[in-house]
């Protein structure tokens, strides 16, 4: 998009490519975030589905880590799906000892909460008034299942699950999360309220 500058997607391992060709089909400017210095070049970054474990080893080997999360906290734009949300999220429950935290949303969320590879599935999720109250087609593979969220976050969609409405995507503030894969669908909705999330939080820089 004209006047903003590039959206970086944390490149480090995951499905980097999928997200690019969204992101790109919505107007976006991409960069390939590896190292801090890419890092300094984007207004904003999509932390991709993939294992939670080796982008955590990645973050901290490429140097990525403090400057990653220290962005985050000023209010950068941010964007995880499936393993970004696990990064993102303030706790985690059946992770590694060596797994780092970017403390993005506050929010409790089980690694692997929905099951393994064998128990990943497609649903519909109901969209919150934010997505026009829709369904959203979400496709979860060995997804984090969101267990609590925060006074301060918001519910954008839930699915239908042992009787109950369990969250699936959620924002707070500059960062939105969810437990499924909105790239691996023809359903850009998600990537555009993200991208508006970045329009906004370029207008406001430059106040």
């Amino acid at each position: 998009m004209v006047g903003l500058r590039p959206v970086g997607i944390l490149a480090l391992q995951g499905d980097v490519r999928e997200h690019r060709a969204v992101l790109e089909a919505i107007g976006h400017e991409v960069v390939s975030v590896k190292t801090p210095l890419d890092l300094e070049k984007v207004s904003a970054v999509v932390l991709p589905g993939g294992e939670s474990t080796a982008i955590s080893l990645l973050l901290k080997s490429s140097g990525l880590l403090g400057p990653l999360r220290n962005r985050i906290a000023e209010g950068m734009p941010t964007f995880g799906t499936c393993a970004g949300l696990v990064l993102l999220a303030r706790s985690i429950l059946d992770g590694r000892a060596d797994q780092v935290q970017l403390d993005g949303i506050d929010a409790v969320v089980r690694r692997n909460g929905f099951g393994r590879q064998r128990f990943s599935f497609e649903t519909s999720a109901q969209g919150a008034s934010t997505l026009a109250g829709e369904t959203l087609p979400a496709v979860f593979i060995r997804a984090p299942l969101i267990e609590s969220v925060g006074d301060d976050v918001e519910v954008l969609a839930t699915i239908e699950r042992d009787g109950g409405n369990t969250p699936v995507l959620i924002r707070q503030g500059s960062v939105l999360a969810g437990s499924f894969h909105p790239e691996l669908t023809a359903d850009r909705r998600c990537h555009e309220l993200f991208s508006a999330m970045v329009e906004q939080g370029t207008a406001q820089s430059t106040l």
